[in-house]
């Protein structure tokens, strides 16, 4: 899904004329329900006697209507049904995601949660890469409702798995919510993770919405060779995501995001020297590597500070407002470019890590006993 809405969704548009600013406004409102996990957390919490399975598939199956029926619509002549049929499929996304992470916190303790997330984040990006090669290759070669039907039966299959998985469900009983978040929320620690986590997200989409028009708009490239670029930056979070969670489960949470957080702040500056597609290769490669790691860090950073009981809300939480800090960054590109330039933009995309740090110097994990 991500492939289908940073690439192919982003490059269907530019192919039927959908100016640049309208493109990104559009990535970024199908992106909304990333948002709304503070929706479907709680959900998921409260009825959590049935399981996280039940929303897994739940969730699979909404997003696999959506994708079918997507496939049908031209967003040339109906732009806003096309819109909404995406939207819909990302809100079933974000019930498979919120019920994954809060299975993973159930079954997982904070020796090995770097290793978890790093396993969870190196699938997601290896889908990415093979969804950034794999579908516009299929859109330009077939015509792009093809892309999304394919997407749609991938997924299809993917809901295999969860029936092959056991569940042990924990909690039986339906969970105070409202009054454990707001008992979790008052403490200093989670307030600065709250703030930290839309800030060191925030780079990770102005980029990934913003490159394949870079490509194509700037650099002159085509479809195809924008997809197998594409490829390359969640190949290398997917790498990244592998170092960056057994580094951190080596030397702890904040130093790990110290040293990647400011690697990539100097690569993601350096890409206003890109004038070709080798370079933009070379250095989006390593700027896809130190986003995975810092991105698998953060992730066991919100793990670590998550109560079990409340899984699915407070890490969905944590996530729901990285996803504002990505997605809202994605969603003003297209006027950044417009009015500043692509070279400006990329600099913009590399200061924001600057605060990151500062934010992240003054949480303070000593002490912090997770419950059980």
């Amino acid at each position: 899904m991500i492939a289908i809405t940073t690439v192919v969704t982003s490059l269907y548009l530019r192919e039927k004329a959908v100016p640049i600013p309208l493109t990104t406004l559009i990535v970024g409102i199908v992106n909304i329900p990333w948002m709304l996990k503070f929706i479907w957390g709680p959900i998921v919490d409260r009825f959590i006697r049935f399981g996280r399975k039940t929303f897994i598939i739940f969730g699979g199956l909404l997003t696999v209507s959506s994708m079918f029926l997507v496939s049908m619509v031209d967003p040339g002549v109906s732009l806003i049904p096309f819109t909404l049929l995406i939207f819909l499929g990302h809100i079933g996304i974000g019930f498979i995601d919120v019920s994954t992470d809060a299975w993973a916190i159930d079954v997982s303790t904070d020796k090995d949660r770097g290793k978890i997330n790093g396993s969870m984040f190196a699938g997601q990006y290896s889908a990415w890469a093979i969804g950034a090669a794999l579908l516009p290759l299929i859109g330009s070669n077939f015509g792009y409702g093809y892309a999304y039907l394919t997407n749609g039966l991938i997924i299809l299959l993917i809901l295999i798995f969860p029936f092959l998985v056991k569940e042990t469900i924990k909690f039986k009983s339906r969970q105070k919510i409202v009054s454990l978040v707001i008992k979790e929320f008052k403490k200093k620690t989670t307030q600065l993770i709250a703030i930290f986590s839309p800030i060191v997200f925030m780079s990770e989409g102005m980029l990934s919405f913003i490159m394949p028009i870079y490509m194509r708009d700037s650099l002159g490239i085509s479809d195809v060779q924008i997809g197998l670029i594409s490829m390359i930056f969640p190949i290398f979070l997917a790498i990244g995501s592998v170092a960056g969670g057994i580094t951190t489960d080596k030397i702890g949470r904040k130093l790990t995001l110290y040293i990647f957080l400011g690697l990539n702040a100097i690569f993601t500056a350096s890409l206003i020297f890109t004038n070709n597609w080798w370079k933009l290769s070379i250095i989006y490669g390593i700027i896809g590597f130190l986003m995975g790691a810092h991105s698998t860090v953060s992730c066991a950073l919100f793990m670590d500070v998550t109560n079990p009981r409340i899984g699915a809300t407070q890490y969905g939480i944590f996530t729901g407002v990285a996803n504002v800090g990505l997605n809202g960054g994605g969603m003003i590109t297209g006027s950044m470019v417009a009015t500043i330039g692509f070279a400006r933009t990329f600099l913009y995309s590399a200061w924001v890590f600057g605060p990151a740090l500062l934010i992240l110097y003054f949480i303070k994990l000593k002490g912090h006993i997770r419950r059980s």
